[in-house]
Parts: structure tokens; sequence; C-alpha cells
């Protein structure tokens, strides 16, 4: 693979008028545009008939990974607001342990209006299942990144994912420049939305319906999941000069054997959904060469960093891989393979995994825009002006489209 550190981020820029980003979810989920890329061609379809594009005996993944309503706001006596914005909890891995917790627990967050909390807990009232608690936090410990905030609450019987969901609001995407409203409960979340963890949507599996889901079990296209948890990090801009030059976001992930074994018995057709799905697949081959060499072991929590993937030069192939994993879990009894990848995917990437992918429209100058031009090349330029010139609409609720790559996947 060719080390992308010197690629000019200014080369990746196209002119987006505010009016072409969608502000709102369309009324029905798979009503969006299409738009199909293959070979050179570009063709317009509807989302809802997704189903009679893909082959036959095909296999989709999706990130399962479900938003959490991570923005709870605070006032103090003098009347300032303060919002903090939970990111992870403070024990990374452990989500499902942190949203558990019926008294205390710890998370990192990002706190608005920070200079007018100095010191002291803050304190709000929540009704929960028809019971009143109150809600406290307080600043443990500050850094430039986050802030370790620990909440307390007073009864035993409410888990913190419950105050999450009853208190909190949806962290919609900045771009849109408006506040969350009720409707972005419902649609800012996929369907199949499972394992809580995310502060932003795996965008591209918005546009699913049950409705689709059905077709596509009738067409015999099987469907597993990863997950992998949505960071902020996600809307970062690239404001440096040449992308070597910029930290790449951490996510964590979660893969089950189950979809290791899809893979291998539907490799070569394999259709992601969303740059996340493409992010915690292809780091899965970054996990499998370090443990086939010797360097981690796969029932231990993975960390793929940012350019490693470009570094390790193993020409083994995927498949063998993917073989070696699965044998390697049977025989270690482990279920599922978890970490955090901060793997950078940009032109001059090899994709191991990624026969087709389902991805929205995305930010001028962003990382999964290189991760788009990384798949299928120069062409993503022809890609977007189509979109612009034939009315699609772009971001996070925005229409969709089904690309095929420009290079050969293994």
């Amino acid at each position: 693979m060719q080390m992308p550190k010197l690629i000019k981020i200014a080369d990746y820029r196209y002119n987006l008028p505010d009016d072409r980003i969608a502000k709102y979810p369309i009324e029905h989920r798979d009503a969006s545009k299409l738009l199909i890329y293959k070979a050179g061609s570009i063709h317009k379809a509807v989302f809802c008939e997704v189903s009679g594009i893909l082959p036959k005996k095909s296999l989709m993944v999706w990130n399962d990974s479900r938003v959490l309503n991570a923005r709870i706001i605070f006032h103090k006596d003098t009347g300032a607001r303060i919002e903090i914005f939970c990111l992870t909890p403070a024990q990374e891995y452990d989500y499902a342990n942190a949203l558990t917790q019926t008294k205390i627990c710890r998370w990192k967050c990002i706190v608005g209006n920070l200079k007018k909390w100095k010191q002291g807990k803050l304190s709000k009232s929540i009704t929960i299942h028809d019971e009143e608690l109150t809600l406290q936090a307080e600043l443990i410990e500050k850094s430039e990144k986050h802030n370790i905030i620990e909440f307390s609450w007073n009864r035993e019987d409410v888990q913190f994912g419950e105050i999450l969901e009853h208190s909190g609001l949806t962290p919609i995407p900045p771009y849109l420049n408006r506040e969350s409203e009720q409707i972005d409960r419902l649609r800012y979340q996929t369907v199949y939305s499972k394992n809580e963890g995310s502060v932003a949507a795996p965008t591209a599996g918005l546009h699913f319906s049950h409705e689709v889901l059905t077709a596509l079990d009738e067409k015999l296209i099987a469907q597993k999941n990863i997950s992998l948890h949505v960071g902020t990090g996600t809307f970062q801009p690239v404001k440096s000069e040449y992308i070597g030059q910029h930290p790449m976001h951490t996510e964590f992930f979660y893969i089950s054997k189950q979809t290791v074994e899809a893979l291998i018995q539907h490799y070569g057709n394999i259709t992601a959904v969303g740059t996340t799905t493409v992010r915690g697949l292809e780091s899965l081959y970054q996990v499998g060469i370090k443990a086939m060499s010797g360097i981690s072991n796969l029932s231990e929590p993975q960390e793929i960093t940012q350019w490693e993937a470009y570094e390790n030069l193993s020409q083994t192939p995927s498949i063998d891989v993917l073989n070696w994993i699965l044998d390697e879990m049977n025989r270690q009894k482990t279920q599922a393979i978890k970490g955090k990848t901060s793997i950078m995917i940009a032109p001059g990437y090899k994709f191991r995994f990624i026969n087709r992918l389902i991805t929205n429209f995305h930010q001028p100058g962003s990382t999964l825009l290189l991760l788009i031009a990384a798949y299928i090349g120069d062409d993503w330029k022809k890609v977007y002006d189509f979109a612009l010139t034939n009315n699609f609409r772009f971001l996070s609720y925005g229409d969709s489209s089904l690309l095929y790559p420009n290079q050969e996947i293994g």
C-alpha cells in the first residue's frame, strides 16, 4: 500500500451549498434517492429498490450501534447553562457496564460553558417511571480533550442508560445548525440499532426500513452486524494541509464470531453499510495479522493505530486471515473480537473485504470523503458532481449511494 501522509486535503474539497445539506429526514426512510456508481457509470434509483439491485445470496454487514441521548443540560443557581456531552465511559471498553450502573458512574465528557463551572456539584430533577430523582454531576478531572465527570443519583432502581434516555438530548450533527427535536429521537437511529454507545449515527443505515429488510430476506441476502461506536471525531474537520498531520479519531468496535463465519461464507460478495462498518471490517484484517504474528491475543482488547495498515506490508490473502481468525476463536472459545481503531483509510489504501459500499454524501475535506476517494479513486469528483447537479441531499439526513470499487479486493 502507498502511504498517504502527503495527500493535500485541499484536493478533496468541493463546494457544498448550505441548501444542499438535509436539515431534516424525509418522511419515509426508504424513499431517499440512491446513486449507483460502477465502473465509471452512474445511475439513479430509489433506496427502496436496493434489494433488487444487490446480488442474490450476498452478504450485507451493517453497524448496529445505537445513538445515546448523550447531551445533558444543567443549570446553576445563577442561571448559567452547562451542557455535559457524554463521550465514552471512563473505563473505555465497558459501555454495557457503565450504562447499567444504578448509583454512580464516571464518563469522559465535553463540557459546554465550562468556565462557568469552577467547582461544586451540578444538580437537576428528573421524573422516571412517575417518580422523581435527583441527578448530580461533579467535575473530577480536566484535560484538553475531555473531562472526567462523575454522575450520581438517589434511586437504585434506575440505571444510567435510563437517565440518558429520559433526560438527554439527541446529539445531532453540528452542521444542521439547529437544536435537536423530538423527530430526531426516532429518525437519528437505524431501525436495527441495538448496542448503545454512539454519539453520532451510522447514517448510511438510516435509509433502511422494515420493508427493505423484509425484501432483503426474500432475496436471500444474508444480514450480519458489527458494532462500532461512532464518536464526535467523525465530524472533526481536517485543519492541517496534509492528511499526515491530522490525528485520526478513535472508535470502539465489537465483531462476533458469527459475523466472521458469514464473512468467510460470502467472501467476495460483501456489501458494507456505511464508512463505520468499513472501518470495523478493515480493522479486522490488521487484528488478524497482528495476532498471527504473536503481537496480540484475540481474546484481549485490540488496538489498531492510525497508520499501521500502511506500515504492515503483509501479503497474506484476506480469506486466509479470516480462516485463521475463526480457527483461533474456536480454539480459545472466544465469541467476539473487541477493541478500538484509529485506522486511516485514504487514497493508497488496499481494501480487504468490501465488494460494495452503501454510504451517504460526506463533508468536503473530511476523512470520510478520503475513504470514498480510496474506494473509487478520482471518480469521487464525478459522483459528487452528479449528485449536486441532480439535486441529491447531502450529509447525515441526506440521500444515499451504492459504490463499487475501482480496485481489486482481497
